[in-house]
């Protein structure tokens, strides 16, 4: 079932092909637990086109001095959130299409069969959900959703689009690259027309159902995911560094039950030193050839 898979190495680091041992050390590691708790970071997307932040060479500190946007900014200055909402609304159209490639494929089947107890996404690319994932936790949201601040009340980004393009009819901006979120890059000049929509129930601030940079995870999401790592029995991260705390705490809390962890990511990450097992693989390209 992963004949269907998108594929895209534009911003994937390079890195050699799996080695043989490699590839027999995972599948010892996948076939020996029962309740697989997998966490999979922005080095699962990649190879559908979708930049990541951290990646030597091709991630988006690497290429660009862009940062993205702190929760505070968003909530306290309309002009960022004008800025952040011009930029989202041209890359929209690229980012909602991207689809899933052979690695979140392959972890719904793992699931489906019963292998994979638990899955926890830091994305917010909708890409596990589009692949059929249902026993999964998105920790960050997903930008497929946007909700306002006031009432709570939540739309679906797709809707939203539909009420730029009605506020918006003549705006017309050329992008300049892409970002890891969906948004591109723009100018100020550009920007500065763009009409915002309000919340059409409260006139509240509307906001994709996404952690920005400097905002916390909820706690009840959080107890949940501990919950599902407390009923499993090893612990497989794919493509993450780990560096961001909100998914690296699971990862202490799995060391600290002395669970079993596999690492699965190209370059080095913030495990190292605690996994059981480091592999420099491509996510779409090592976990199709586990049975």
């Amino acid at each position: 079932s992963v004949t269907r898979a998108s594929s895209n190495l534009a911003f994937v680091p390079a890195c050699l092909p799996p080695d043989p041992v490699d590839v027999e050390e995972l599948q010892r590691f996948v076939s020996n637990s029962k309740r697989l708790f997998v966490m999979t970071g922005a080095g699962i997307s990649t190879e559908s086109g979708i930049p990541d932040y951290r990646s030597e060479g091709v991630g988006l500190y690497a290429r660009t001095d862009r940062r993205p946007i702190q929760h505070a900014e968003f909530v306290r200055s309309a002009s960022a959130r004008q800025r952040y909402w011009a930029r989202n609304f041209v890359g929209w159209p690229q980012f909602s299409s991207h689809q899933p490639n052979r690695a979140h494929l392959v972890l719904r089947d793992w699931e489906r069969l019963g292998k994979l107890h638990w899955l926890v996404t830091q994305n917010v690319d909708a890409l596990h959900t589009k692949a059929g994932s249902q026993r999964m936790t998105e920790l960050h949201g997903c930008t497929h959703r946007v909700f306002c601040l006031g009432c709570g009340d939540q739309i679906l980004r797709s809707e939203l689009q539909e009420h730029f393009e009605a506020l918006n009819p003549t705006w017309k901006a050329e992008a300049f690259g892409v970002a890891p979120d969906g948004d591109v890059f723009l100018t100020d000049e550009q920007v500065r027309n763009f009409q915002v929509p309000a919340c059409h129930k409260c006139g509240g601030i509307l906001k994709p159902d996404v952690t920005f940079f400097g905002d916390t995870v909820s706690r009840e999401k959080v107890d949940f995911v501990h919950q599902r790592l407390a009923e499993s029995d090893s612990m497989l991260v794919a493509g993450s560094s780990m560096q961001v705390y909100s998914g690296y705490r699971f990862a202490l809390a799995a060391r600290e039950k002395q669970l079993p962890i596999a690492i699965l990511n190209i370059g080095p990450t913030r495990l190292d030193h605690f996994a059981s097992l480091k592999l420099n693989s491509r996510c779409g390209e090592l976990l199709p050839l586990i049975v």
